[in-house]
């Protein structure tokens, strides 16, 4: 999963006690970064020349054990018996869309991006998921809302200028971008539909099983695309392959539900938007990319339009 949820709290995080909190907010703190470092194990990988289907599947391979034993829990298994063929089709397809093409676009996109960029287009998700809402079920836009989606489209706008600034080609820069808007409507689509879904079985058991559909259609195309030699990679692609499994996969999932029932889903969705930030001082640190005065403008106007779009009632 590269993206954190929106699920529903159980209940009001005012009523927990400090310690529940404190503890929520670290873990949520732990999920932002574990998703946010995923750009950073990709742009690594890249330097071995390793493609992004062949990186994607290593990626989904190595977490396939990871989520097979969420679903095959007795008590996951008693509640996948009652679950009816609309209920299975629904799991494929959001699945498929929420995690097979919104991946396999993130990763085509940052071939060309920095990974601040890419978390950055990223991240415009919940604007997407306000966009839908309005051409799907005529849910009308407020004042508040135009802002927030001005803040958010004005932030990327002084990102992608920092890129263009520091890169030889401009071409590449707006096909990077587009393979990330992709990506983000992908994910917006998935979580639109996803709603309901998410209250009859479970955030973590709905993202288990929609991994496992998506793992089953990524590694079909990696088969009926490429030679599976291709999967012999040097080990360093493993290690980035794995951590992006586990670290940026699996325990952000894990640590982002545990969050949501200390702290609520409202202060999950406002600790996320730390994710650019962290992004872009990982990128500084690991990779050495460039910082400037406009990146650091456009990821607080998009953390800032995100935030509204979050806060909206």
């Amino acid at each position: 999963m590269d993206h954190p949820g929106r699920e529903h709290a159980t209940e009001c995080p005012c009523r927990r006690p400090p310690s529940a909190v404190s503890r929520g907010i670290v873990l949520a703190v732990l999920a932002a970064a574990g998703f946010s470092a995923k750009a950073i194990f990709i742009k690594l990988a890249y330097q071995y020349q390793v493609d992004p289907l062949t990186l994607l599947t290593l990626r989904m391979l190595f977490a396939l054990p990871f989520f097979l034993l969420m679903v095959l829990t007795p008590g996951a298994l008693r509640a996948a018996r009652s679950y009816s063929l609309r209920t299975w089709l629904a799991l494929v397809l959001l699945g498929g869309c929420g995690y097979y093409l919104s991946s396999l676009f993130d990763f085509l996109g940052l071939q060309y991006i920095s990974s601040a960029l890419e978390r950055l287009v990223l991240y415009l998700y919940p604007t997407f998921v306000l966009l839908l809402a309005v051409l799907c079920f005529g849910r009308r836009i407020g004042r508040r809302e135009w802002l927030a989606l001005a803040l958010c489209y004005g932030g990327i706008g002084l990102a992608v200028a920092h890129d263009l600034r520091h890169a030889f080609s401009g071409d590449a820069i707006w096909l990077g971008v587009a393979w990330v808007l992709a990506s983000a409507v992908s994910y917006a689509v998935y979580l639109t539909g996803a709603g309901e879904l998410v209250k009859r079985i479970g955030s973590v058991r709905m993202a288990a099983w929609g991994c496992l559909f998506s793992t089953a259609g990524i590694v079909i195309h990696f088969l009926v695309t490429r030679d599976p030699q291709a999967l012999l990679q040097p080990w360093p692609v493993y290690g980035y392959g794995l951590a992006m499994a586990v670290i940026s996969t699996v325990l952000p999932v894990v640590w982002m539900n545990i969050a949501m029932t200390h702290i609520g889903a409202s202060r999950m969705a406002m600790v996320s938007t730390l994710g650019p930030a962290i992004t872009l001082v990982l990128g500084w640190l690991v990779l050495g990319d460039a910082m400037s005065g406009w990146q650091i403008a456009g990821a607080l106007l998009v953390v800032g339009g995100v935030i509204m779009v979050n806060q909206r009632k």
